[in-house]
């Protein structure tokens, strides 16, 4: 999985709970997806062991990860 100095040395270093299992999870089997105005995609997915909704956001290319984090206010 390829991914941004940013999320290596923040997002990870701060949430080191966070398993690139479900980001990958997520990457392969979006529920919604949608671009960013700055060209970014925005990808959420279902974590059952967490029982929470993970939105992970990719650059433009599709597939570089940015950030991921657990969004409180997503709603199907």
């Amino acid at each position: 999985m390829k991914t941004t100095s940013y999320f290596r040395t923040s997002v990870m270093a701060r949430r080191p709970y966070r398993r690139v299992e479900w980001i990958q999870q997520v990457l392969n089997n979006p529920i919604r997806s949608e671009l960013q105005p700055n060209g970014r995609i925005r990808h959420w997915g279902y974590v059952a062991e967490m029982n929470k909704y993970l939105r992970v956001v990719v650059e433009p290319d599709g597939e570089t990860v940015h950030n991921a984090f657990f969004d409180r206010r997503f709603r199907l």
